[in-house]
């Protein structure tokens, strides 16, 4: 590619984000006036039920930064390459948010529904267990240095985390327990079409928040490979300078 063409691929790609970051924005405020504004008060559960707008969603913001990981993994192994890799880490990053949200947001949604803030569910608990898998993940790569045999080792691990996202899916179903399933089951459901609408729109905002974060990320990991080289190249310059002389 010409040095000219790519200043100006940069620039238009920034001002991409940066409109998808105007967007996003707008929508979480059309989505918390839809919310907190537009959509009726349940019955039962009160005002507490509006956690549900925004646990649901970071639910499956915590399965779309697992995907990431996992398709980032795979594609590490079949060949190694820094995008890969960075795309793999941002998306652990992006389920170990979204996951905290989730695990936040759950015990206060269960205080109300269960009376108490945690009990061992077997969706809390696979949750759980995902959350962990992937903080593990960023704790490999933050502490056990950036080799080519440190990545390949986080890789084995992202794609392993994947394996207990269908788990978390399904449990309900296989191990009975106390999670409703208010969208596809008998939990409850969304008898107001404002309910409808709002949840829609949470599901729109947070899947772009996610892409958002997912390129953000990317691109500072890629930089700082890219920083990390340069600085290798000029330790050894300096040294063959040295050498010389």
């Amino acid at each position: 590619m010409p040095s000219a063409t790519r200043p100006r691929k940069s620039s238009l790609l920034d001002a991409l984000f940066l409109g998808l970051v105007g967007l996003d924005a707008a929508l979480f405020v059309w989505t918390i006036n839809a919310v907190f504004l537009r959509a009726p008060i349940e019955a039962r559960m009160g005002i507490v039920q509006k956690i549900f707008y925004f646990h649901v969603p970071s639910a499956y913001c915590m399965y779309l930064g697992a995907a990431a990981c996992f398709f980032g993994s795979v594609g590490y192994f079949l060949r190694p390459t820094d995008g890969r890799d960075a795309f793999a880490r941002a998306g652990a990053e992006v389920a170990v948010v979204f996951g905290a949200i989730v695990l936040v947001t759950g015990p206060l949604w269960g205080a109300k529904a269960w009376g108490v803030y945690w009990t061992w569910d077997p969706r809390l608990t696979t949750s759980l267990l995902q959350v962990l898998i992937y903080v593990s993940y960023l704790v490999l790569r933050a502490f056990a240095g950036d080799g080519e045999g440190e990545r390949k080792f986080a890789a084995a691990l992202g794609i392993l985390g994947a394996a207990n996202l269908p788990i978390i899916h399904f449990s309900v179903q296989k191990w009975s327990g106390q999670h409703p399933t208010v969208i596809t089951g008998k939990g409850g459901g969304l008898a107001d079409a404002d309910m409808k609408i709002a949840l829609a729109l949470s599901f729109i905002t947070f899947t772009l928040f996610v892409v958002l974060l997912l390129w953000a990320r990317v691109r500072v990991e890629l930089a700082r490979d890219r920083l990390a080289r340069a600085e290798e190249d000029a330790v050894d310059l300096g040294l063959d300078d040295r050498t010389e002389a």
